[in-house]
C-alpha cells in the first residue's frame, strides 16, 4: 500500500519561502556555513552550536555542532543534517565541523541524483582563510610549455618524453582548489 501526501494546510506563503531560501542561500555564500559552499550549485543551510548540559551546568568545551542544508536552493530536491556530538581537536562550531562533512554527502547527492548545476548561485565571498576553487582550463593539444604558462596557478606534473599534451587530470572545467596538482600526459 502506498501513502500518498495529504496537504493538512499552507504553513508559510511561497514568497516568504522563497525569502527565507535566499537568506539560507546567503548563509552558505557569505556567512558562516560558506565551508557547505559548492560552485556552480545553489546551497541554503544553516549552522548550529550548542553547549551541552550535565546536571543542569553548562559544560565547557563540550559542544553539539550541527549543520542542515539543501539544494538547490531554489527548488529543493536533497536536504541533509549533520550533528557532531563533542568533536575532538578543532574549534567547535557548526561550520566548521558540520558544514564540511554536509558539502561531502551533497556532492555525492549530486552526482547520484544527476542534479544539474546552475550558473544563478550567490557567489561566495572569500576570505583570507579561504581555500579558492579555480576551473581547470584545457590544455590537451597545447605545448608542455604553452600548458604550463595556462597553468599558471596549479602544480604542474607531467609524464611521457614528448611536447604535446595528450591528457590532462583533473579534465577541463573541473573545479579543483587553487594550487593543486594538475597532471599532464605527454606524446
Amino acid at each position: 500500500m502506498k501513502n500518498e501526501p495529504k496537504v493538512v494546510r499552507k504553513i508559510i506563503s511561497q514568497d516568504t519561502s522563497q525569502k527565507v531560501r535566499y537568506a539560507l542561500e546567503s548563509v552558505v555564500a557569505r556567512g558562516t556555513g560558506h565551508n557547505a559552499y559548492i560552485a556552480d550549485y545553489r546551497v541554503g543551510g544553516k549552522t548550529g552550536t550548542a553547549q551541552k548540559v550535565e546536571n543542569g551546568i553548562y559544560l565547557t568545551g563540550n559542544y553539539i555542532t550541527s549543520f542542515i542544508g539543501f539544494l538547490p536552493a531554489n527548488n529543493p530536491q536533497v536536504i541533509v543534517y549533520i550533528a557532531v556530538d563533542n568533536a575532538k581537536g578543532v574549534t567547535q562550531y557548526g561550520g566548521t565541523v558540520a558544514a564540511p562533512i554536509a558539502k561531502n554527502v551533497l556532492q555525492s547527492c549530486i552526482d547520484a541524483l544527476n542534479i544539474k548545476s546552475q550558473k544563478n548561485e550567490i557567489e561566495k565571498e572569500f576570505n583570507y582563510i579561504d581555500k579558492i576553487y579555480v576551473k581547470v582550463p584545457d590544455v590537451v593539444g597545447l605545448t608542455k610549455a604553452e600548458a604550463i604558462k595556462q597553468l599558471g596557478s596549479f602544480k604542474v606534473e607531467y609524464v611521457g618524453t614528448g611536447d604535446k599534451v595528450l591528457y590532462q587530470s583533473p579534465v577541463k572545467n573541473t573545479q579543483i582548489y587553487e594550487g593543486e596538482t594538475v597532471k599532464l600526459m605527454l606524446n
